[in-house]
């Protein structure tokens, strides 16, 4: 049986940002029901990495293909719409209705009539809130009074709402301070239950241990991605 193609590729890319040195990937290939944790890239390389990837920028040299198109050979809005609607996106960038409920929040993704909220799509956002531990007493909170936590939680629903190909993870624990190892085990969890793919860029080694990916560890000088070494190789060949 041939194995299904990669969901997403990159070759010889160079892209700068702004950083000390150009973001740099000599190669990497994502496929189908893989879950891989990224560590190496600080914040600015790492939203340079899901721009690259997204195709919201194009790399200086090399090739980013996505679902089987190179990003440079999508010509208008409506197809990087529709390639971009395959991805959910957990990051801190992303933005929030400060005064509306969190519910809203979560139901955005699904329809624009959030008040009043139709009765079905209310249910479903109780069960993402649930899939991804959010209590259903703060649904009806304000978003700008979600804890770091909550606030994590929320994009994490947002983003599995849609049933994308692929969910991105943007040093999705930064602001948890000790919290990454249980934000790490719901992503675990919820990709058991939903059979979910997807890729994160963390140096959280608590979130890395608890979510279960395949740890690599990008060296920035040659853009090669190897196991994670030290600790994390330690503990995910135990």
């Amino acid at each position: 049986m041939m194995s299904p193609p990669p969901l997403f590729t990159l070759n010889g890319v160079i892209k700068p940002f702004g950083g000390p040195a150009p973001l740099c990937i000599a190669r990497f290939s994502f496929s189908s029901g893989d879950r891989v944790i990224l560590s190496g890239l600080d914040a600015l390389a790492a939203e340079m990495f899901m721009h690259i990837l997204t195709g919201a920028a194009l790399p200086e040299r090399g090739r980013v293909e996505v679902f089987g198109c190179a990003t440079d050979q999508i010509s208008t809005d409506t197809e990087w719409l529709a390639s971009l609607d395959r991805f959910g996106l957990v990051s801190n960038r992303a933005v929030l209705l400060e005064q509306s409920t969190i519910a809203q929040n979560l139901a955005l993704p699904l329809t624009l009539s959030i008040d009043p909220m139709a009765a079905d799509v209310r249910a479903a956002v109780e069960r993402m809130a649930a899939d991804v531990g959010l209590p259903s007493s703060r649904l009806d909170a304000p978003a700008g009074t979600m804890t770091p936590v909550e606030r994590m939680r929320a994009h994490l629903a947002r983003a599995i709402a849609t049933n994308p190909d692929v969910v991105l993870l943007e040093h999705p624990t930064a602001t948890l301070g000790g919290a990454g190892a249980a934000f790490g085990d719901t992503l675990r969890t919820l990709s058991d239950a939903r059979r979910l793919a997807w890729f994160a860029i963390s140096d959280d080694e608590a979130f890395a241990r608890a979510s279960g990916g395949r740890a690599l560890r990008l060296n920035p000088s040659t853009g090669e991605m190897r196991a994670a070494g030290g600790f994390w190789r330690r503990w995910f060949t135990s």
